[in-house]
């Protein structure tokens, strides 16, 4: 069936179960088909391989990934079906995590584009222009995971603490200790008062 832009609907398609595999996307000249025999199971677990909480979410998405899979000037199938093959990896759990995860596999597919030119060109001054533009692109996306980090954790940064020093009295955890910064924050000002109040009681 098709994925058509006449939508009559923005009710809620999304299903839970992302462990049902996902129906593959068949480009023809001027639509989108979903390869599914039942039209509405295809949009729902396609909707929740990317994220998508209804129909103009979903073919909203599809359409951007199509774009962004242009190779030589068409859009690829099989580039396609990678796109969405990672964001269901990833798994969305919401629109902003869907539409972050749709800009890092397409800046992932745009940098390894690049990497593919840096290879197959011998002209210096290009393999620099290369080069500048697959940095840029690898650490976008490297930026684009760690906003993803953030966002699911409330937007809260974790902090691992590997050495410890220990004075006379104290003790310490041995491994890795992994805190959010505002916890580390109020245990350090607790700490910094304890330490205060035996030093005025020693005084």
């Amino acid at each position: 069936m098709t994925s058509t832009p006449h939508r009559t609907s923005t009710l809620p398609i999304a299903a839970t179960d992302r462990s049902r595999p996902t129906p593959r996307i068949k480009l023809t000249r001027r639509r989108l088909e979903i390869q599914h025999p039942d039209p509405q199971a295809g949009e729902r677990l396609l909707a929740e391989a990317l994220g998508a909480v209804d129909r103009d979410a979903l073919h909203g998405i599809l359409q951007q990934l199509l774009k962004a899979s242009v190779i030589e000037q068409k859009p690829n199938e099989a580039n396609l079906a990678f796109m969405i093959s990672m964001m269901k990896s990833i798994a969305p759990r919401d629109s902003v995590e869907a539409m972050l995860v749709a800009q890092m596999v397409s800046v992932h597919v745009a940098a390894m584009r690049s990497a593919c030119r840096l290879a197959f060109t011998d002209h210096l001054q290009q393999q620099e222009g290369v080069t500048r533009a697959l940095t840029r692109l690898a650490r976008t996306f490297a930026a684009q995971i760690e906003a993803l980090s953030r966002h699911r954790s409330n937007g809260e940064r974790a902090i691992t603490v590997q050495n410890v020093s220990v004075q006379d009295g104290g003790s310490a955890i041995v491994g890795n200790v992994t805190q959010h910064a505002n916890v580390i924050v109020a245990e350090a000002s607790a700490t910094d008062k304890t330490a205060n109040a035996e030093n005025g009681a020693s005084a």
